[in-house]
């Protein structure tokens, strides 16, 4: 039987990969409403991860992550990687994550929550940031010392004290928008950050920025706006925040 003629097709679709958590339930599905399927490529590989998150188990995922990244197909030309975990670039590092998931796959950029919420707060020109979180303090103290070491004020935190991922993706948007009212209304601030990829943040941004008149970040929101100027694309239509407005 001889092999029917064909065509390989010609030209680059910008193409992202994301490395999620085994625990996430929330960032992948984000991502696909924020992103036009015409527009661009998402491949995801997933990176083993505890099912409750704690420094020990932050640091057995810095061993799986060029692993993991070397699952996303190698014949993709990637335009951006990112390494979907706040806390987790927090804990090994930015540079420790670029430099591991750019051994393990081609791409032209490596990004991370963390890294992205810096660039964020920069072209929103924040000073005073306040940040959500749902972990426990060992988890969530160091998130807070990042952003200052990046040279952010953080007057105050609220945290919901959670280990367990599983309750995380579970968390109801109401009280994500509660704790984020109570920490704007006690504290002098000129924008919020809602820390963890598998917080449910999307639908309560626009409300939570108009009723407060400060831009509001979420981990997933800026990871693909960072992902997306990246790859010089724009978000779809439905992406929410002051973040994706023209220019930004």
């Amino acid at each position: 039987m001889s092999g029917y003629p064909y065509r390989l097709t010609t030209g680059h679709t910008p193409t992202l990969g994301l490395i999620v958590l085994q625990v996430d339930e929330t960032i992948e599905q984000d991502f696909r409403r924020l992103l036009a399927p015409e527009q661009v490529k998402l491949h995801v590989s997933r990176v083993p991860s505890g099912a409750e998150l704690t420094p020990d188990t932050i640091a057995g995922m810095e061993a799986e992550l060029a692993p993991a990244a070397a699952l996303l197909p190698p014949a993709a030309h990637f335009d951006a990687v990112g390494y979907a975990c706040t806390s987790g670039t927090t804990l090994i590092g930015a540079a420790r994550v670029h430099a591991l998931v750019a051994q393990a796959v081609q791409t032209r950029a490596v990004t991370d929550p963390l890294t992205a919420a810096l660039a964020a707060i920069d072209a929103l020109g924040l000073r005073q940031v306040g940040i959500v979180s749902p972990y426990v303090a060992s988890v969530a103290g160091p998130i807070r010392r990042a952003f200052e070491t990046g040279g952010i004020n953080v007057p105050a935190t609220v945290s919901f004290g959670e280990e367990v991922e599983a309750r995380v993706a579970r968390i109801d948007p109401v009280s994500i928008a509660d704790a984020a009212r109570d920490l704007a209304r006690d504290t002098a601030l000129d924008g919020l950050f809602l820390s963890c990829t598998n917080l449910r943040t999307l639908d309560i941004i626009p409300t939570l920025e108009a009723e407060l008149g400060l831009p509001v970040l979420s981990s997933n929101q800026v990871l693909c706006w960072h992902m997306a100027k990246l790859a010089g694309i724009d978000a779809g239509r439905q992406a929410p925040g002051r973040i994706f407005a023209p220019g930004r």
